[in-house]
């Protein structure tokens, strides 16, 4: 399922990203296997911990990892 279904608090593991080619090879480097957590989401865009980090993700891009 799509990053933008998880609920605030829920976590999930990244297990695939889409978009276009030079995206998913950036984003796959920093986030497939890891474990994220949603921390905030207000009109499809989500805030997410991910490896320590806390990361804005806009809802285009959310809709395309899929956990």
């Amino acid at each position: 399922m799509p990053l933008t279904m998880l609920n605030i608090g829920e976590t999930g593991e990244i297990k695939r990203i889409g978009g276009n080619e030079e995206t998913r090879r950036f984003l796959n480097n920093l986030v497939v296997g890891a474990e994220v957590v949603v921390v905030s989401a207000i009109g499809g865009n989500v805030i997410v911990n991910i490896k320590d980090s806390r990361v804005a993700i806009n809802e285009d891009m959310a809709k395309r990892i899929m956990v």
